[in-house]
């Protein structure tokens, strides 16, 4: 089979699994393939995965780099000779970003720096005391030792983002009783913005799955998603903390 391109996330959602990014655009080369990067829960700053050897790298804008919650738009990023290909399929298919949601994504981009070393900070001590807690039962964070892919985190990222992922000691009705008791984060299906928010994956981003069908993803009725915004660590910490209290 020819394989004209390779596409991944990385880290991936919503278990934040990292690819080997200069390894797999070796291979990928050898056998005249490209790669392409979809890099949304690195962000720019974390992880450069065109200096890693990828041939493209795509993010949403609407998550970390316009970080307020309320723009739709996305960016792609390469040679000019690739880009130039994308932007011909651009002017017939349309999609044009209006010009206030291209305001609103370069006022975003100027504090994309400070929001992400907030945002990076609170993860992982976040990800820390999850850890270590009795009513959790799993973290999914690459900054952890216990990631799986911890060790290609290090050598190609700079900080490890703002979510993380993890399983409370419960069923779907404890967890959804967790998710409830949180006051700070907003409940919905987005991430990487100012504002924290929290995503029961089971009846939100896969609502439509059978439990056995997102069992097949991995996907468990106790798992949480969280995005760190730019609040307070004490803050976000007491307001967990006292969330996991009312299982």
């Amino acid at each position: 089979m020819q394989v004209s391109l390779f596409f991944t996330e990385s880290p991936t959602n919503p278990f934040l699994r990292c690819v080997d990014i200069p390894l797999v655009s070796e291979i990928c080369h050898r056998k005249g393939a490209l790669v392409c990067i979809d890099g949304t829960f690195a962000t720019p700053l974390n992880q450069k995965a065109l200096a890693l050897g990828a041939d493209l790298i795509l993010h949403s804008a609407t998550k970390f780099i316009a970080g307020h919650n309320d723009v739709l738009g996305g960016c792609i990023s390469g040679p000019t000779k690739l880009v130039s290909e994308v932007r011909k399929l651009h002017h017939i298919l349309g999609g044009t970003l209006n010009p206030n949601a291209a305001y609103l994504i370069i006022r975003g981009m100027k504090t994309l720096h400070l929001r992400v070393q907030q945002q990076n900070s609170t993860a992982l001590r976040m990800a820390k005391i999850l850890e270590e807690h009795p009513k959790v039962k799993r973290v999914y964070y690459p900054g952890l030792p216990s990631h799986p892919e911890h060790h290609i985190a290090k050598q190609q990222m700079t900080g490890f983002g703002g979510v993380v992922s993890f399983e409370v000691d419960g069923d779907l009705m404890t967890t959804i009783q967790f998710v409830d008791a949180l006051k700070i984060p907003y409940i919905a299906p987005s991430f990487g913005g100012c504002e924290s928010i929290v995503d029961q994956p089971a009846i939100m981003s896969y609502w439509d799955l059978s439990q056995p069908e997102r069992e097949k993803y991995g996907i468990k009725d106790n798992l949480v998603r969280f995005s760190f915004g730019a609040e307070d660590f004490d803050d976000l910490k007491a307001d967990i903390l006292q969330a996991l209290e009312t299982m």
